[in-house]
């Protein structure tokens, strides 16, 4: 007798940009994956009006509209909630579906202060349910390879480490600005929307961090908001930490929306006792890795940076063809996959919960920092 495939009933909680690329990732896995252990679809949706969840369940064919997202949480065929509201929604959504017993996805940061962060990662921890923030940038085939590296000890000894992430959204003193930009709803500027993601990738790259400094930057004291009136500027548009690991690497991390000419240019850069990587957004096929194991003779010998093609190379994928360039989509793809075939096994997810604590005890460490003039502050 042929085996029943599982199928994870997704409850979707917003769908603004994030939302919509879940959506997308959700309805993408058969493509790219061989057979699947599992199916999944998206049974319901939940935005501010019901007139624009009507129309998004129309648009993309999800059979439920919503909006009240306790009517998603709340039914017992939906399984999975999926979190892309903003910031200051997810910790009541959190307990709220975790209350529930639903597996849960959330995307980041995963809440607004560590307190509520370490709550919800404490509720996560004792429940029998999958749970899992969204650090999409982890799932990146040449960030997957520099984990690799680093595990094997092709570095050596982490030593000093940069990494940046640059916007120009912040620019044009024109520019409506939305939730992303009004600290009373994200709870932090550009350290909470760039910064979460480049603190979760050199933890884990690099080691937990120990202490912080830093300093914020708003270059335009005035926005217009949606209306087009004249808004005071509360949350930064720029961002710059200097952080200290567990294990004494020093690093610098720049976080901007006010950097002219860069579309979304993530980067890293780590340097180790024996060895070096270095991987940009913007190239999203190639590490680059320099082994300093290798012969330097004569006249330089086989020394420099290698560019190693991962390109579409992932574990598990049939379609496109490996050799296929990739882009920003494949992490969210991928990752999504990882999360929903964990759900489905009933196995832990990382990042997880915690890892999303984590980070926001680093941010929080760093607007104290800020606070202080930039003096080192430690993570509580």
């Amino acid at each position: 007798m042929q085996q029943t495939t599982q199928t994870l009933r997704i409850g979707l909680l917003g769908f603004g940009a994030m939302g919509r690329t879940h959506a997308w990732a959700v309805r993408n896995l058969p493509f790219y994956y061989g057979a699947l252990p599992f199916r999944a679809e998206i049974a319901g949706v939940c935005t501010t009006s019901r007139k624009k969840s009507e129309q998004v369940a129309d648009a993309f064919g999800i059979p439920l509209a919503v909006c009240d997202e306790d009517e998603l949480i709340g039914r017992p065929d939906i399984d999975v909630i999926d979190i892309c509201t903003p910031n200051n929604c997810h910790y009541g959504t959190l307990k709220k579906a975790l209350a529930a017993g639903k597996h849960v996805l959330c995307e980041k940061p995963l809440c607004v202060s560590p307190a509520e962060a370490d709550e919800v990662a404490s509720l996560a921890a004792g429940a029998a349910r999958t749970t899992g923030i969204v650090f999409n940038n982890r799932w990146l085939a040449p960030v997957m390879r520099a984990r690799q590296l680093i595990a094997q000890g092709r570095l050596g000894r982490i030593l000093h480490f940069h990494a940046a992430y640059l916007h120009n959204s912040c620019i044009d003193p024109e520019r409506r600005v939305g939730w992303k930009q009004d600290r009373e709803i994200c709870g932090g500027g550009v350290l909470f929307d760039l910064g979460s993601h480049v603190i979760d990738l050199m933890s884990w790259l690099c080691g937990p961090i120990r202490s912080v400094c830093g300093q914020g930057q708003i270059a335009y004291p005035t926005h217009l908001d949606s209306a087009g009136n004249l808004w005071q500027t509360n949350a930064d548009e720029a961002f710059y930490l200097h952080a200290v690991t567990v294990d004494g690497a020093h690093g610098s991390m720049e976080l901007s929306k006010l950097t002219q000419g860069a579309n979304d240019a993530l980067s890293f850069e780590i340097y180790g006792e024996t060895g070096a990587l270095r991987f940009s957004l913007m190239e999203p096929d190639w590490l680059y890795f320099y082994d300093a194991a290798a012969p330097g003779q004569p006249i330089g010998g086989e020394r420099g940076f290698t560019r190693i093609e991962c390109v579409g190379r992932y574990p598990g994928m049939v379609f496109p063809s490996p050799k296929a360039p990739v882009g920003w989509l494949r992490g969210h793809l991928c990752g999504m996959h990882a999360f929903l075939s964990a759900a489905a096994d009933g196995r832990a997810f990382a990042p997880s919960l915690a890892d999303g604590a984590a980070v926001q005890r680093v941010m929080d460490a760093a607007y104290r920092s800020a606070a202080r003039n930039g003096a080192a502050t430690e993570v509580g």
